[in-house]
């Protein structure tokens, strides 16, 4: 038998390589749309094809994890990976692309989805939010490297070169699955994606989480159009591609350095208050972004950067407000997830997975939609406003909802 700490060590590399996958695909996002031609309807396909196909292959990813061996399904995920990122390297039009990029959402799925199951299983109940958060930090890392390392590697060496790393960190998962994670020989019969959905504990985290997604996307997807937006309407106008990548790193590094210590916290103080203060804490970073311009010139805070030329006195408070963001997410997300992992255990925890992606998909699709009409129509401070707001509803509807359903006390109980 291998032993249990090995098994999450290769489980970790595991979550690195999938996240690898997409990040460094989505930083060369624009180079392929450029590429292309894409435009209209098959430009949006380009993004909504992907998380199409990851929302389609939820259920029937974790009915398949539950039901027979986890580790079988996840080498399947990353076997599959690996002819996604060779099938990148042949496409030469735009709907191969939308293709090809679509089965990298089900291999993304099975991979993410399984290797996350898994960690949850594995983990003692009174570490289990501590080795979530420590398996997410490796996700940041690798958010973090392909951010950084996609661009550099497609200008000296082009797309053949970022292909081929893509394949070899997949290929080195598929080995180290094989090796070292054990079979898994838990069997949930009959269909728990259902149960689960309509469990009481999972409902009452599902009313915080459909609400904070379209915090989060909201968020997460303006901060950088913020900085790069022409100040004309209403952004910063960074020309920098490096500013910006330094902005999102930001929220990134923090995040993946707080996540193990915030969720040791959580196991020893109690996980839903730690989902309830994250929460509180991302919206009002939130909201108040929109004001760097204000915060920057008031401090007097420099407005040339050395490597990156002048950009504004905007910049250092946008950092320092997304590395904030990170470190809320941090309080909240270990949390999250090991409530989650302690209602599927026993039961179908690749299923209770499950329900918390698609829980979040609507928001996370429809939460950009509302984001480019109030940019449009309203102006860019209004989205983060929105995102702000939709956190407060999230938290509060969650703390609501808990106290009448589990007890004044749930919110410490829990």
């Amino acid at each position: 038998m291998t032993d249990t700490g090995k098994q999450l060590r290769a489980l970790y590399f595991t979550r690195f390589a999938s996240s690898f996958g997409l990040v460094t695909l989505l930083t060369l996002l624009p180079t392929f749309i450029n590429e292309l031609g894409a435009e209209g309807f098959v430009l949006g396909m380009f993004a909504t094809g992907l998380t199409f196909a990851q929302a389609v292959g939820i259920i029937p990813i974790s009915w398949a994890g539950d039901r027979y061996d986890k580790r079988t399904v996840l080498l399947g995920g990353l076997g599959l990976s690996v002819f996604v990122y060779l099938g990148f390297a042949f496409v030469g039009t735009s709907w191969q692309f939308i293709a090809v990029r679509a089965v990298q959402g089900i291999a993304a799925t099975a991979a993410g989805l399984i290797a996350l199951a898994l960690v949850g299983d594995l983990a003692r109940e009174s570490e289990r939010a501590n080795t979530i958060g420590t398996s997410n930090a490796w996700r940041f890392a690798a958010a973090i490297g392909g951010t950084f390392s996609a661009g550099a590697l497609y200008d000296l060496f082009g797309f053949e070169a970022v292909f081929g790393l893509l394949m070899v960190v997949a290929a080195a998962a598929f080995v180290v699955v094989w090796l070292w994670v054990e079979p898994d020989d838990t069997r949930i019969h009959g269909f728990p994606f259902t149960d689960l959905a309509f469990n009481k504990r999972i409902l009452t985290m599902t009313s915080f989480r459909a609400q904070y997604a379209v915090a989060v996307t909201l968020v997460r997807t303006w901060v950088p159009i913020y900085a790069g937006l022409e100040a004309s309407r209403g952004g910063l106008g960074y020309e920098a591609a490096t500013a910006v990548a330094v902005i999102l790193a930001a929220e990134k590094f923090t995040n993946m350095i707080c996540q193990p210590y915030t969720g040791g916290l959580s196991d020893k103080f109690g996980r839903a208050r730690f989902v309830f203060v994250g929460g509180l804490f991302y919206g009002t970073i939130a909201v108040v972004v929109p004001f760097t311009p204000v915060i920057g010139g008031a401090l007097g805070l420099p407005d040339t950067f050395p490597f990156l030329g002048t950009l504004s006195a905007a910049f250092i408070p946008l950092v320092v407000l997304n590395g904030l963001l990170g470190v809320a997410d941090s309080i909240r997300e270990p949390a999250s997830m090991a409530l989650f992992a302690d209602e599927g255990k026993g039961q179908g925890v690749a299923s209770s997975f499950g329900v918390r992606d698609l829980v979040w998909r609507p928001g996370s699709v429809l939460a950009p939609l509302a984001g480019g009409w109030l940019t449009s129509n309203a102006g860019i401070d209004w989205v983060f406003f929105l995102g702000g707001a939709f956190a407060f509803t999230g938290v509060f509807a969650f703390l609501g909802i808990l106290s009448y359903n589990h007890g004044r006390d749930a919110l410490a109980a829990w």
